[in-house]
């Protein structure tokens, strides 16, 4: 058999350097351009927002708040081969944060629904992109994968503000860029109506009671992009939808709207 030429030689090798560059896909989800993780379709998780953290739930994929878990929770998790989502709330303003002084009061709205939480004007993004970009620097620096950023669907709500949807395309695409700078990957939360518009700014979808509202056809293109869609539901029992999530490929979720350790998985 002839030897290959030094000339040939070289070329099937720098041939095969891209190759040998790309950053290899993880066992639940794979790196897109710019190296950020990205979820897969079906990918098993735990939200847990309230309560002792439980981190003896098998599942690749844990979501807990930003605020109130550290660096070293987060290393935890890591070591036991699991990504960390940072849940933080981008479109309400939250009286128990920290950072709620930094809120003036002209950008503060109606109330949300729940204790201390007031929608935001985000329409004011002088204000806000600062203290957003403070609190995504806090994710990252604890060492976060990704971040869900709550209340993203304010211009569907009466917020005390005349919001309309073209606000809310470019505050969700601000907070998705914030997050991409910093290597986070984004999660679009709710926010069902513009899904088409936003799916290629957010890496995963997380979604509430779709299946109560007959609404989780709607998150098909996450899916068909191979992006995860993390769902709970907190009425139903998961004999009303875990066939319909599995068909679906949705990651979801029975869970108490305390969002304790407590959860059955379809």
């Amino acid at each position: 058999m002839r030897r290959p030429s030094l000339l040939v030689t070289l070329l099937a090798l720098a041939a095969l350097l891209p190759a040998a560059c790309t950053t290899a896909p993880e066992p639940d989800g794979k790196a897109p351009p710019g190296g950020r993780w990205q979820p897969r379709p079906g990918t098993g998780w735990q939200w847990q927002l309230s309560g002792r953290l439980d981190t003896s739930v098998d599942v690749p994929v844990y979501d807990i708040d930003g605020f109130d878990h550290s660096g070293k929770t987060v290393a935890r998790l890591h070591r036991d081969g699991r990504k960390v989502i940072c849940y933080l709330s981008t479109g309400a303003w939250e009286d128990f944060r920290p950072d709620a002084g930094d809120f003036p009061e002209s950008v503060i709205g109606r109330g949300n629904g729940w204790e201390g939480e007031r929608w935001l004007d985000i329409r004011r993004v002088d204000v806000l992109e600062p203290i957003m970009a403070e609190r995504l620097d806090m994710c990252r620096d604890k060492g976060f994968d990704a971040v869900e950023p709550d209340n993203m669907d304010g211009y569907r709500n009466r917020t005390g503000f005349p919001l309309t949807a073209g606000d809310q395309l470019r505050y969700n695409r601000l907070v998705a860029r914030l997050a991409h700078e910093r290597g986070l990957a984004v999660g679009l939360k709710n926010d069902l109506d513009q899904i088409p518009e936003l799916v290629g700014d957010f890496d995963f979808a997380v979604n509430e009671q779709c299946a109560q509202y007959g609404e989780c056809d709607r998150l098909t293109p996450f899916v068909d992009a191979g992006k995860a869609v993390f769902h709970v539901e907190y009425e139903l029992p998961t004999g009303r939808f875990c066939a319909d999530s599995r068909r679906l490929e949705l990651s979801s979720l029975l869970k108490r709207y305390a969002l304790d350790a407590w959860r059955r998985a379809c």
